[in-house]
């Protein structure tokens, strides 16, 4: 081999090696913003899960304001003053409390 060759072959050699040393000490920051939004569970006062419109209507009165279905299956939305009712079609998804605003 002549000297040329063997200076590329070095050089790619210890460009392998810099690079594997380099890519394991690569670190970073992950930035954790506070988006939780309780749903209501089992038990909960808000469990609405598989009730009727009429039966949220009769648990909890009229909402402030009632959304119009967006989407395929439509999705509903019966906003209360500090909770929010999701419904597929005709039946409650879920409730989720409002966040307290700061």
């Amino acid at each position: 081999m002549n000297s040329i060759t063997r200076l590329v072959k070095r050089c790619g050699l210890l460009g392998l090696i810099f690079l594997a040393l380099t890519s394991a000490t690569v670190s970073a920051d992950v930035l954790t913003i506070n988006t939780f939004q309780p749903e209501a569970r089992p038990g909960d006062n808000l469990f609405v899960n598989g009730l009727s419109q009429q039966a949220v209507l009769a648990r909890f009165g009229e909402p402030q304001q009632r959304l119009a279905p967006v989407g395929q299956p439509p999705i509903s939305r019966w906003v209360y003053e500090t909770f929010t009712v999701y419904f597929e079609y005709e039946i409650a998804l879920h409730a989720v409390v409002h966040r307290q605003r700061r």
